[in-house]
């Protein structure tokens, strides 16, 4: 018997629930692979939102994917949650505990629903797990989900009451997963790679840097003024090109960094890429640059370095997951208003990644160039 009192043939048809963002899809992707590697027989089906959808489609673990829309009005949403009773889940397992995955949850019809132990929402779930260690240290995000696979089929007590506490088994790190988004179709690969070329991305002489110069929200914002900087310092050097991505939001952003950089130095891509393409010209590239954020997880999918600066989140939950190796520098402050839950900044200046000097940033990227 398994820790949830049932024999593992009983796991058939299992339904993966998270909804936004990049980072936090990317992340669920170890345990998805651990899943199908515990019970290869079994049917797993991803929730996920439509300008994700690309994260997790083609992932050789799933067998079905479905997309909603970001935002659903209530008959949208009962539809969805018709569709979901009708398919008859032996398992829910859900990756990420905000109101609409919890009512999907609730709603479900899942013989088995497996969860975090958040206030308010833990009695939803049979079987769940704490996101924090012992006096609450911090626990990865990708640990956190391989921890709701092994609460399905690790070792530990039964739990066959609602809201019982799973008892999770160790695992090391080299024997997570890595982190994998589905392979490239031909069209995105090549457009990637047109782009590497044209940069003169592989010759002796010519490095290419992507720098994400977006960041989700103010409070990981590094600032126009610090990204420009940056870009005159890489740019002094021989032979080096600066790649901007980011959403189609932040072209305002690329326009006034272009004009700030120095002549040619830079690549405009805001708002061009899709996430596969991101990922595939990051893999061409000799190292990757930006905040806390959702490229940067795609880019710890890749083998390229990577020089990323926290400020309102922490390195331990969050930083590139590369168990396997990887290098990777990250500059943070250590400041007591860190962590914060990104409502308002304490200090009005969002200090904590604002304080952070481009020259800081210049010479951890001299040190992986």
């Amino acid at each position: 018997m398994n820790p949830i009192g049932r024999p593992r043939a009983d796991v058939g048809k299992v339904l993966l629930i998270r909804l936004r963002r990049i980072g936090d899809v990317v992340m669920t992707t170890p345990a998805v692979a651990l899943l199908k590697r515990r019970f290869p027989g079994a049917s797993l089906t991803y929730l996920v939102e439509e300008p994700y959808r690309r994260l997790v489609e083609g992932n050789p673990a799933l067998d079905r994917v479905i997309a909603v829309p970001a935002r659903q009005g209530v008959r949208e949403f009962a539809a969805l949650v018709r569709a979901i009773r009708k398919e008859k889940f032996d398992v829910l397992i859900d990756f990420h505990g905000g109101p609409r995955a919890s009512w999907i949850t609730f709603a479900s019809g899942a013989r088995l629903k497996i969860g975090y132990s958040i206030k308010r929402k833990g009695l939803l779930y049979d079987v769940r797990i704490p996101r924090a260690g012992e006096g609450g240290a911090p626990i990865h995000s990708v640990r956190n989900h391989v921890n709701l696979v092994l609460a399905l089929g690790g070792a530990g007590r039964t739990a066959e009451t609602r809201g019982a506490d799973a008892e999770i088994a160790t695992i090391a790190d080299g024997a997570i997963p890595p982190l994998e988004l589905p392979a490239a179709k031909p069209e995105e690969a090549e457009r990637a790679a047109a782009i590497a070329r044209e940069a003169g991305a592989g010759a002796m002489s010519t490095k290419l840097v992507i720098l994400h110069i977006g960041a989700g929200n103010e409070f990981r914002d590094w600032g126009a003024a610090n990204i420009a900087e940056l870009i005159r310092l890489l740019a002094g050097g021989p032979g080096v090109k600066v790649a901007l991505i980011g959403a189609e939001d932040d072209r305002k952003r690329e326009d006034e960094i272009g004009k700030a950089a120095p002549p040619g130095a830079v690549i405009p891509l805001a708002g061009q890429l899709n996430l596969i393409e991101i990922r595939e010209l990051i893999a061409r590239a000799a190292l990757y640059v930006g905040p806390d954020s959702g490229p940067m997880h795609i880019a710890a999918s890749t083998a390229t370095p990577i020089v990323a600066y926290f400020g309102p989140t922490l390195p331990a939950v969050f930083a590139p997951w590369r168990p396997g190796g990887g290098r990777t520098a990250i500059l943070e402050k250590a400041l007591d208003c860190r962590p914060c839950r990104q409502h308002e900044c304490v200090t009005g200046d969002y200090r904590c990644v604002r304080t952070i000097a481009p020259a800081e940033v210049f010479a951890a990227c001299l040190n992986l160039l």
